[in-house]
């Protein structure tokens, strides 16, 4: 009698076994790889996201404005005089420390600089932050969330400039980032770091 070739399982029957092999492994390995030992562990409830007073504060605000809004500011800014469409990548774009030129670099780089400046508005509302001098960031102070609200609606607008790759609306939109951080300076910003946020 002939012997009779194995005819190959079709693809549908295939996948079916593989997935049920592959369940069937996770069902053994899962409570070893996360830690349980026995099939009676208790069972543990999702984890719930972190409400906002839960956020850390780990920079004054002195760092925050050297760490975020200046230089995402700057990445703007430089739009006003060059086209950011011909600044060419680095030679290494992947870890190229100016926005501009890395991977991410021309106009997305003006783009993500924007947004950082809105997001970063939110930042100067967390409670906890201190001033350079230990004192509290005036966040119930009315003043200190008209002018974080300022900076929100400038942001946005470098952000729309950014986009619409005209170097006219960046103009205009960098005169109302600049107004946005003079009246916040004017007002909390002093010459003597030990002073700021008096």
């Amino acid at each position: 009698m002939p012997t009779r070739m194995p005819t190959r399982m079709p693809t549908r029957m295939r996948v079916r076994r593989t997935a049920l092999i592959v369940s069937g492994m996770v069902a053994l390995w899962a409570p070893l790889l996360v830690g349980q030992t026995s099939s009676k562990a208790p069972h543990r409830a999702p984890a719930k996201p972190a409400a906002a007073s839960s956020m850390q504060v780990h920079a004054n605000l002195n760092q925050l404005m050297r760490g975020i809004f200046y230089p995402a500011s700057n990445v703007f800014f430089a739009a006003q005089s060059d086209n950011p469409a011909d600044v060419k990548p680095a030679k290494k774009a992947a870890v190229a420390t100016d926005p501009l030129q890395s991977t991410y670099g021309g106009w997305t780089a003006v783009e993500n600089a924007s947004l950082a400046l809105v997001e970063g508005a939110n930042l100067l509302t967390v409670p906890g932050r201190k001033c350079a001098n230990g004192v509290d960031v005036p966040i119930k102070n009315p003043e200190w969330s008209k002018f974080v609200q300022e900076m929100r609606e400038a942001g946005m607008k470098a952000y729309q400039a950014a986009q619409s790759k005209n170097q006219d609306s960046v103009l205009d939109a960098a005169d109302t980032l600049t107004t946005a951080c003079a009246n916040c300076h004017a007002k909390w910003r002093t010459a003597n770091l030990a002073d700021r946020c008096k």
